[in-house]
């Protein structure tokens, strides 16, 4: 056996199979669409090889949005393949549903298993289903599965030989009729009572009662994002870098001479005679305490917040809430997982827009959440340092960015062609966390900002020096004066941050410290940052899933906005 495909229907636990059966790390989560692309690993078993493919959900194999065409794409690859084999993975609590993309996969006539996975949840949810029966509608191998405990993933695997092209005949235009006669002989329910969760789900996407709950969990989530982070920067991090950092830095710093080109390049320069890790812009000081002691505790605390609303089920009901107010801004209601994916980082928020249906609504939610969402590590650094002005100058950034959000939502409406269709999202039950999985994902996810951000981060320390040693940022900044100084009213050097910007945008309002900006000029900076450009890696992905036509357009619409939402703020503020 070559090659085994894992597909089914969105959020039936596909993702959590692959990494069982792989040993690779996967993000998992309790909504649809989580697997926006493919992802490979190795099952090993008896001295065997074979690759595994965690094929992106799809309801259909007629395609309604890249995922599935991605889904598809991989079907076609490997239909020649006689090593190859279909593992269906079918939620077994809503049979009905899953059976007709089973169905559709049968008729591809291709070696296949189908998995009835979330065996465990069939008991509360008063499913019976006989897999006997089932197995003989079928006329393929059907086992039983609970993924987040591996029960029954072993004879699973031992059983994978027994994989068989089904020989079950039906017109494609009675599909439904078939598998209404397949539910009729193989499943049962029986009566019970609404669970508490299901009590919670109904109220949370009620028109009246969902509201306040939307707000309270948003609200007590970026508490909760704060308390943590602050109580970490505060109570360990700052320990750490003061007393055991800053003494191997200022005896580095003496065997230097405490002044000159390499000091300012490793060390940057000294406050007062000592160490100063925001302002200082050395590569062992500001380079390493930016992304791990200021910017590391609130991407584990947000991280840790969301991933437990991811798993719990509760962002497709956010959805499903605020659709009628997204279709105003020309995207549906699933558009709230890239943003808020986004808020994390942009670049996971921006391949998470290949949920959406159309290349309009792609264009339009990627093009706001450059604009108007600033990353996690971007946002410790605006309330490190704006917060400074009290809460007032931080509720004026955040705010500024929401109107531009909608106000510019409304706008793309309006002048960007093609169509943004109604939502389509199966809602999954409220689900309490998996702990041990919960806390992988969050680690899978800090490793990864670790990798990605920490080098750019160094990199934009160094390119920083250079520039300003070489006289580059000063040069630059006389050469757009009359953009920075004439219409944001700040001085030139803030063109170095907006350099950077490009590469980090947390370093790049760090930048701003040694400037002294005023309350009002610290407010625009911040804002003028945000909106004006994506990071280099967001930028990378962007111009993947836009294109470079549509790419082009969303960079116009930055710079534009932004010149004027700057030139706004500076008069009246």
């Amino acid at each position: 056996m070559n090659k085994i495909l894992l597909i089914g229907n969105p959020n039936v636990g596909k993702s959590v199979i692959f990494s069982r059966l792989t040993g690779v790390n996967v993000i998992a989560s309790n909504y649809p669409g989580t697997t926006v692309s493919f992802t490979k690993g190795i099952l090993r078993h008896e001295g065997l090889r074979t690759e595994i493919f965690d094929v992106p959900g799809t309801y259909t194999l007629e395609p309604t949005c890249r995922a599935e065409e991605v889904a598809v794409q991989m079907l076609d690859d490997i239909k020649d393949d006689e090593n190859s084999i279909i593992v269906n993975v079918v939620d077994a609590t809503n049979l009905e549903r899953n059976l007709h993309l089973t169905l559709q996969l049968i008729q591809r006539r291709m070696p296949m298993i189908v998995l009835l996975n979330f065996w465990d949840e069939c008991k509360h949810t008063g499913v019976s289903i006989n897999v006997e029966a089932l197995q003989k509608e079928l006329g393929i191998p059907v086992f039983t599965t609970c993924g987040i405990t591996g029960e029954g993933i072993k004879h699973f695997v031992e059983s994978l030989d027994q994989a068989k092209i089904s020989t079950l005949q039906f017109k494609e235009e009675n599909i439904w009729n078939k598998i209404g006669k397949i539910i009729e002989k193989t499943q049962q329910l029986t009566h019970r009572h609404h669970t508490l969760w299901e009590r919670i789900g109904d109220a949370s996407i009620h028109p009246i009662a969902g509201i306040p709950i939307a707000i309270i969990i948003l609200a007590l989530s970026f508490y909760i994002i704060r308390l943590i982070g602050e109580s970490i920067i505060g109570y360990v991090m700052e320990p750490l870098f003061d007393n055991l950092w800053t003494p191997v830095l200022m005896k580095l710093s003496a065997l230097l001479g405490g002044s000159g080109f390499f000091h300012n390049i490793l060390l940057g320069k000294l406050i007062n005679g000592s160490i100063e890790y925001v302002e200082s812009l050395g590569l062992l000081s500001t380079g390493l305490f930016v992304p791990i002691g200021m910017v590391l505790p609130y991407i584990i605390s947000f991280y840790l917040v969301l991933s437990f609303v991811e798993d719990s089920g509760y962002l497709p009901r956010l959805g499903i809430l605020i659709d009628k107010f997204m279709h105003k801004l020309g995207i549906h209601g699933l558009a709230i997982i890239p943003m808020l994916l986004g808020i994390g980082c942009n670049v996971p928020g921006a391949m998470a827009t290949r949920v959406l249906e159309t290349r309009r609504e792609r264009f339009i939610a990627a093009t706001l959440m450059a604009i108007a969402i600033p990353c996690m590590a971007q946002i410790a650094m605006i309330f490190g340092l704006v917060g400074s002005y009290g809460v007032g100058a931080i509720a004026i950034v955040f705010g500024t960015l929401f109107i531009v959000w909608v106000v510019l939502g409304l706008i793309m409406n309006v002048f960007t062609k093609g169509e943004s269709p109604e939502i389509f999202i199966e809602i999954p039950p409220y689900r309490f966390p998996y702990i041990p999985g919960l806390f992988k994902k969050v680690w899978m996810r800090i490793l990864w900002f670790l990798r990605e951000a920490v080098p750019f981060v160094i990199v934009g320390v160094l390119v920083v020096n250079i520039l300003y040693f070489s006289g580059i940022i000063q040069f630059l900044g006389r050469l757009s004066a009359p953009l920075v100084k004439g219409i944001f009213g700040l001085p030139e050097g803030a063109v170095g941050a907006l350099i950077i910007g490009f590469l980090r945008k947390d370093v790049a309002v760090g930048m701003l410290i040694p400037l002294g900006l005023s309350k009002s000029q610290m407010i625009i900076s911040s804002v003028v940052l945000t909106m004006y450009f994506p990071c280099i890696a967001t930028f990378a992905v962007l111009l993947k899933e836009l294109g470079v036509k549509d790419m082009l357009k969303s960079a116009g619409i930055m710079l534009i906005s932004t010149i004027i939402v700057g030139g706004i703020l500076n008069l009246i503020l």
